[in-house]
């Protein structure tokens, strides 16, 4: 089983996954069980996002219907289907939010336009006109964190393919977007930006690289210091491959199938510990075989 999303809240940890896979504890790790809505075995939960220890939304990725946006408000006993991707051609990619009522779906593009719907009320979704997507450009599924929502209104997302490698960020809650070129690889349809995070409003992390080759270790991060206006490849060590997520607070973590490394100087250089995972949060990791760890990174030096 491959485990996609992890979110925790101090002792309530949430997991997502293949297979309609749901898992919560509460108490930090000892016990899990499951909690997933009824009739899901054949999608694939690629994030989950929770408000407390009773809220949470789930996302499935997938083509067309496939692509859907569950919620409970009772601990996972029931759930409610508020979203299902209607665009025949589309595929949600993660989602994020800025409070339990308003958040953003950032989905792959249909007729030249990235997939955006937004909400403000935590259950009615609407499509907003996303930004122009290159020839060759999308977005990865792959830990849920490619889309990254700050303060009231911000966000950021990062994009990959033949096309990618591309930063956008909205300052409105989505209605409008720029765009910044990174030098993260995308020189085929497995490579580009994976995941970001941003510390504050002017220090972010975007991780990536090409999952085919997870190993190969070079044009798999970027760095900015002015609110994401623009990128830079950090001049110490770099994570040695492929990078599905990070997390970015007082240290920065990335993690991937090849390995993690930490950060303290906010990315400017790495070092490495532990195994790789799909995706990372709060001190909690997800992988495949149905892996869930607390990280224990190295302290400071």
């Amino acid at each position: 089983m491959n485990l996609r999303g992890v979110s925790a809240k101090g002792q309530t940890v949430w997991v997502s996954g293949e297979k309609g896979t749901v898992l919560k504890t509460t108490d930090g790790g000892m016990m899990w069980r499951s909690v997933n809505p009824r009739g899901v075995a054949d999608v694939d939960f690629r994030d989950v996002e929770a408000m407390d220890d009773r809220t949470a939304f789930i996302m499935s990725a997938g083509e067309g219907p496939k692509s859907r946006i569950y919620k409970t408000t009772d601990g996972g006993a029931s759930w409610l289907l508020i979203a299902t991707n209607l665009e025949p051609k589309g595929f949600w990619d993660c989602m994020s939010f800025w409070d339990p009522t308003h958040g953003v779906i950032l989905g792959d593009p249909v007729d030249g336009r990235f997939n955006i719907l937004t909400t403000i009320d935590g259950i009615t979704w609407q499509p907003v006109k996303g930004p122009a997507a290159n020839k060759d450009e999308g977005a990865f599924a792959a830990s849920g964190t490619c889309v990254f929502t700050r303060g009231t209104r911000e966000a950021w997302f990062g994009t990959g393919g033949l096309g990618g490698g591309r930063v956008f960020h909205s300052q409105d809650s989505g209605q409008t977007w720029s765009v910044a070129k990174t030098p993260i690889r995308h020189d085929s349809d497995g490579a580009g930006i994976f995941s970001l995070a941003f510390s504050d409003a002017l220090h972010g992390v975007a991780v990536g690289g090409d999952y085919k080759k997870p190993t190969e270790s070079a044009g798999n991060l970027a760095i900015t210091n002015d609110g994401g206006k623009t990128w830079i490849a950090p001049s110490g060590p770099a994570p040695g491959g492929y990078r599905s997520a990070v997390t970015c607070d007082s240290v920065c973590i990335a993690t991937g199938t090849s390995g993690s490394n930490l950060s303290t100087d906010g990315g400017k250089s790495w070092r490495s510990f532990d195994g790789g995972f799909n995706a990372i949060n709060n001190g909690f990791a997800v992988g495949t075989n149905g892996r869930i760890a607390i990280l224990s990174p190295p302290p400071p030096r």
